[in-house]
Order: structure tokens, then sequence, then C-alpha cells
């Protein structure tokens, strides 16, 4: 395939590589245009097009008539967009158990089936899943990768010079976004990349996902809102009070939350449980979901602003590097078996990003743009929330990290709190 001489390498990819060694199928599933098939097509043998507009409706038909015809080829065999045909999950299942070998399918995905009757098995124990995002600064190349989340967690502590990045080029690179067919791109064609995307979301996807027809003005009106309000635990309330507020407000809560719900299977919002660690007091724990986009650039789009409004308005401009800095923590995450958490208690103490491993490892991530006034706030609110953890029921933390937009160094403070402008890091 032409596109594997131009593949710029994933984090994926050895998760995919690793899951096919073990299991008969791996569904890999995230937004349009992240980068899933290409991904796939890299060790993919060969290849099943399901959205081809010449065969569709011949696929579709052999998916009703002859489903295990079209899941014959050398394998793995990549079935694209499979949801348009979700009887395949069973027949490859079946495939599966009847050739007892591992490795057989690639399913990639953007976007849940719209009708899961069509789907009488789990997947437990044949199935694998994958979840792509957009890429992060480590492979879109924006980031030299010297701190590596990996040698943190093993205590592996370094110092390095970190890219000479400014304000105002991490302000374009949050508005680019990680979206693969925008790198090469020259800056003010790239921008248009999210706007176009986000223009498909409300045109057609957010229906499409269920067949289910929406208002795209009103799906317009409601991202608007939602980035708005991006880091935030704000309820469907909250959302439709500002859609008020703003000339928007007319259809129901309940509305609001089927809307939500449809750009949840299409894997354009993405929010973040919350963390509930062991605590030495009785500090009631904030367990609401915090709101965010899978990528900062869907907010930027729906919102109409670009790199320049942002370095004009740096109140917005951090809540949406925050987003940049929550997404690219859970692509490292991925990769090292763990999950990103939230952290907010009664009294307002928070903890921007906790990377929790599945081994009970832990680290915690103050996210800021740069600035020795706003590293030393993120570095006393995590000590402030380390001193509350009760140690002698859990671990102490692997690290403490000040996340940075900027900075010319990643380096550990005296106290132990690490300060590592996101250009530097890693999974």
């Amino acid at each position: 395939m032409d596109e594997k001489r131009m593949y710029r390498n994933r984090i994926a990819d050895g998760m995919l590589s690793d899951q096919l060694e073990a299991v008969g199928a791996v569904l890999i599933q995230g937004p349009k245009w992240c980068g899933k098939t290409t991904t796939a097509e890299q060790q993919a043998k060969s290849l099943l097009r399901m959205d081809n507009p010449k065969m569709s409706k011949e696929y579709l038909a052999l998916a009703e008539n002859d489903p295990e015809l079209l899941l014959a080829g050398e394998t793995p065999r990549l079935v694209d967009e499979w949801q348009l045909a979700p009887q395949l999950w069973d027949t490859a299942r079946y495939t599966i158990d009847r050739r007892g070998d591992v490795g057989q399918f690639i399913f990639t995905g953007s976007a849940v089936p719209a009708d899961k009757s069509r789907i009488t098995h789990t997947g437990t124990g044949r199935f694998a899943w994958l979840t792509m995002r957009p890429m992060s600064l480590w492979e879109s190349g924006d980031s030299n990768g010297k701190i590596s989340l990996l040698d943190l967690f093993a205590g592996q502590v370094k110092s390095c010079i970190a890219p000479d990045t400014s304000l105002e080029d991490i302000a374009y690179i949050l508005c680019r976004g990680g979206w693969p067919g925008a790198l090469n791109l020259k800056k003010t064609t790239a921008l248009r990349v999210a706007s176009n995307y986000v223009k498909a979301i409300c045109e057609s996807d957010i229906s499409r996902v269920d067949n289910v027809q929406r208002d795209p003005g009103f799906a317009m009106r409601l991202l608007r809102a939602y980035a708005r309000h991006q880091g935030g635990q704000v309820s469907v309330g909250t959302l439709y009070a500002d859609l008020s507020a703003n000339g928007g407000g007319s259809l129901s809560e309940n509305t609001i939350a089927l809307y939500l719900s449809a750009l949840r299977k299409i894997f354009v919002i993405e929010d973040m449980p919350a963390w509930n660690p062991n605590l030495r007091s009785k500090t009631a724990i904030r367990t609401s979901d915090t709101r965010y986009f899978v990528d900062p650039s869907i907010a930027t789009a729906a919102l109409g602003i670009g790199p320049t409004d942002l370095i004009n308005d740096l109140n917005t401009y951090g809540l949406l590097f925050e987003t940049m800095a929550v997404r690219d923590l859970r692509v490292y995450a991925d990769a090292l078996d763990g999950h990103v958490y939230h952290y907010r208690d009664h009294n307002g103490l928070e903890c921007d990003a906790v990377v929790h491993l599945n081994n009970g490892n832990y680290g915690l991530v103050e996210v800021k743009l740069g600035g020795e006034t706003l590293v030393e706030e993120g570095a006393a609110n995590l000590k402030k929330l380390v001193s509350k953890i009760d140690t002698n029921k859990m671990n102490n933390p692997s690290f403490m990290m000040v996340l940075t937009a900027t900075g010319g160094y990643a380096y550990q403070r005296k106290d132990g709190v690490l300060v590592v402008p996101i250009g530097c890091l890693k999974n």
C-alpha cells in the first residue's frame, strides 16, 4: 500500500501488534480522521472497505446473505467501518472459533453501530478493544519525547532541554489539532481541517450515527456551549442555561442529553471520570465527569477562534491547553495500560489529571500554561492533595508533575515536583 511509505508511526502500532498476538480480532475505535484505518493497514494483509460507494450495496447484501464470504481473505483481514454491517461481528466471532487462531481480523469504526440488535455475542475472549484519538504531540513530531511517563513510573527522573516552542507555536498546534491529514499542510490550510470536521459533525455525522435527523444549527450551538465549559464538571442543565443565554435553548434538557449521547457515539466528546482515592479525612469527593472534546481543535473550530484569539485571551487558552494535555495523557496512558481521571473535592481542591495504571501506581498532574507563578500554584495544589492521601491504604504517587505549554527545560524541583513542558513528553 502506498500509504505505508508515508506512514507516521503511532503509539497504537505496538498495542495493535500485541493484541493481534493475543486474540482473534481487534476493534479499533475512535473519531473520524484520526488515522484508524491507516494504522490498521500497516499490519493488515487484506482489506474490506464497507463504505466503498461502488461496492457498498453489494457488500451489505452479502452481509445479509453470505457474511463469511466478506471475511474471506489473507489475515489479519481489515474490515473498515464495520458498524455499517454489525452482523459481521457475530460472523467474525464464529469464524475465529472455527479457525482456532489469533490475529484473524481488525475491525475499525468511527461510530457505535446504530442497530446493536444485530449483535448477539459480546466478543469476550475473541475481541480486544483499542481506542485511537487524534495524534499526541509525540506522534505529530511536536514533542522531543525526552521525558517518558513509563520512566517516571519506574522512578527514573531526569532533566532535559525542551524544544524552542513559544506560546504562539503551541496556540497554532492546539488549533490545528492532532489530525494526521493536517500535519503536512501550510498553516492556514491546516486550520481548516478542524473547521471542516466540525461542519461534518453537525451536517451529517450526528444524524447518521443512529439514523435520527438532528438540527445542524442546534448541534453547532451545542458544540459551542460545550466548548465554553471545557474542563468543567457541568450538568446538562448548565449547558441548557448557556444555550438559552446565547439564543440557542429552544430544545429541552432531555434533547440536549440525546445530542450529547450521539456525540459520544461518534467519539467527538470524551468526558473524564472522577478519581476516588483513599483520604485521611472524610472529605467529600465530587463524582461528576469532567467535560472534554477528544481534541482541542474541535473547541476552537466550534467557537470560531484561532491562534491569535488564544494569545489575546489567556484564560480561554489555558482551558483549551488543558484539553490538549488531557488528550496526550490519555494517548500515553493507554500504552501503559492506564487511565486518566480528574480529582476535585467539595473544598475546591482539584487535580487536573491523575494517570492511574492498572497495577495501582499513579501520577498526579497539574496543567498550566507556564511561568513561575502558575507553576508554583500547580505545585502547591499537588502537595496539598498528597498530604490528604492515606498512604496506609494506597501508594504514594509515583510522581507529581506540573505540565506546561512552554519552558526551556524539564526538571525536578527541590520539593520533588516535576516541571515538564508538553513538548518533552511521551508514553
